[in-house]
């Protein structure tokens, strides 16, 4: 009941303030589990999913946004438990994972849909990055329900990091036709087949989306974006150093051209 109130509330919000346009609405089954596996560009993605769906869609987020104290962290676990998220553990990444598998087998042994963001964190520079292949090939086999693939587009848009406030401008989400996998039935634990599995999914996300694919995680993309930002601030501090002392120098010398100058007159 307090989603169908966060979605009639927040959802309606969205879609009016927003106005997403949606292609192939028509994927996704009226009832039955589905998993909807899509490309991450922003925090909005788990909002204009949902708000777009007539079923209720069910992710996993971590479990800060659920434990933070206070009246700002009671009302923000209410509102992602409001929109239909759960909470799962991250300090662990071995532990998250086994997690967000047991989170999504529930959700779809209820005959729910599961979302799913193959990419394991959002994209720094809205290009599509590498599937993780443990999360989704495991859920995807072991529960047999289909892979629905989703591309969320331009979202990246409506609020870059350090935007406070939004831009209004329309977002789009293309769904694509459930992808089957009843083949790999009982290879679940099979590294190569959830590598297959999980390249497959991402494919056909780069076909809705049109993005530049990357071959490398995004969270390592993330960890050289730090990297290259922190090198770059040590640079410029070097280089502003490095001027500080050259002023210094000058300063000195002119100093002691004075003094000469003093002393031949």
């Amino acid at each position: 009941m307090f989603y169908s109130a966060m979605k009639l509330s927040v959802g309606s919000t969205l879609k009016l303030a927003f106005r997403p346009w949606v292609e192939g609405l028509e994927n996704v089954p009226e009832e039955g589990p589905a998993i909807l596996a899509s490309n991450h560009l922003s925090f909005s993605d788990s909002f204009f999913l949902p708000a777009v769906l007539d079923r209720k869609v069910t992710f996993i987020a971590k479990a800060e946004y659920f434990t933070s104290p206070g009246v700002k962290g009671k009302l923000t676990a209410a509102f992602f438990k409001g929109v239909g998220q759960l909470p799962v553990d991250r300090s662990g990444v071995r532990g998250a994972g086994e997690a967000a598998i047991r989170s999504g087998l529930e959700v779809l042994e209820r005959g729910e849909l599961f979302g799913i963001y193959p990419e394991g964190t959002r994209s720094p520079d809205g290009r599509l990055y590498r599937g993780k292949p443990g999360g989704l090939a495991r859920v995807a086999l072991r529960s047999g329900a289909p892979v629905i693939p989703v591309a969320m587009i331009d979202t990246e848009k409506i609020q870059p990091p350090g935007k406070v406030v939004p831009k209004l401008m329309r977002p789009g989400i293309r769904i694509g036709t459930p992808l089957d996998f009843s083949r790999y039935q009982g290879m679940d634990n099979d590294r190569f087949i959830q590598r297959a599995v999980t390249d497959e999914v991402m494919y056909a996300i780069l076909k809705l989306s049109g993005q530049e694919y990357v071959d490398m995680y995004a969270t390592a993309a993330k960890r050289q974006i730090a990297e290259a930002a922190k090198a770059a601030k040590i640079a410029e501090a070097a280089k502003r150093e490095e001027a500080a002392q050259g002023e210094e120098a000058a300063k000195k010398r002119a100093g002691q051209d004075d003094a000469g100058g003093n002393r031949a007159a």
